[in-house]
């Protein structure tokens, strides 16, 4: 069994710009409560349904200029989510580092592999571009992860191998990503230290 840290892994983050203001608290060591409230109804779900598979508790409380186009607001959350990650994370000292998940959902199928490495880099296969759900364009996929992996300074590979349901598929999306992460944080007693043999990550 992994062991229990010491104490909670935490990270809260608040960004105000022009475009939006967000408060984002997250910890790692939850059990997949989550608060959100961004505007965007599916982008909130997206969310609800990250924390739940991800077993993270996620508070976000996110206004932004939804009225000129709703990019700002995902990017910034994106943003905010690395960057509490990268906090809660702490030195990293005791975590597997690497995670995956494969996540069905009905016609569906996607992958997610992380790598905790503090070397960002994206990349992201899913050929969902130009379409939307409700007024959610699915171009805001990639944006939201590439700002959230270059904040958190993880590599993070997401794969669609099959799909036809955009719901399912985005669904999906998130439900990988939070499940490999799940993975990449577990703490495991067999670590020590931070897991690398350059001896930081």
């Amino acid at each position: 069994m992994s062991p229990t840290p010491a104490t909670s892994r935490h990270g809260r983050v608040e960004r105000i710009t022009k475009e939006t203001q967000i408060t984002l608290q997250l910890n790692l060591d939850g059990a997949g409560a989550a608060k959100v409230e961004t505007g965007i109804p599916f982008f909130t779900h997206m969310l609800q349904a990250w924390a739940k598979h991800g077993l993270m508790d996620l508070v976000v409380d996110a206004k932004g200029d939804l009225e000129v186009d709703l990019h700002h607001t995902v990017e910034d959350v994106g943003i905010c989510l690395g960057r509490a990650f990268r906090e809660a994370l702490g030195d990293k000292a005791g975590i597997v580092r690497y995670g995956a998940s494969f996540l069905p959902m009905d016609e569906a199928l996607l992958h997610a592999a992380v790598d905790i490495s503090g070397r960002p880099y994206l990349v992201f296969n899913v050929p969902v571009q130009r379409t939307r759900i409700a007024n959610f364009d699915l171009d805001l996929l990639r944006e939201f992860f590439r700002a959230f992996a270059f904040n958190a300074e993880i590599t993070l590979h997401v794969t669609m191998h099959y799909g036809e349901n955009l719901h399912h598929i985005a669904e999906a999306v998130f439900k990988a990503v939070g499940r490999a992460l799940a993975e990449a944080t577990r703490l495991d007693p067999r670590v020590a230290g931070v897991p690398s043999t350059k001896g930081s990550l």
